[in-house]
């Protein structure tokens, strides 16, 4: 894995405990996996993205099915 021995994983890990504390590293985990699994769903959606506030979304729709 990338050339990374044991001792080099553990320093690393030492370093990452010592920057953000131990009370920070699940929601540090937490918030790499919704970022990696938002960024596997925008990769599998078309290409198109929907960049319209919500509120406008709401009247788009209403006046879609009144048509």
């Amino acid at each position: 894995m990338f050339g990374l021995g044991p001792f080099e994983l553990g320093i690393l890990a030492l370093v990452v405990v010592l920057l953000f504390g131990t009370k920070r590293l699940p929601e540090l985990g937490k918030g790499l996996g919704k970022a990696i699994s938002n960024f596997k769903t925008a990769y599998n959606e078309d290409g198109t993205i929907d960049v319209t506030p919500e509120g406008e979304k709401s009247e788009k729709n209403e006046e879609e099915s009144k048509k």
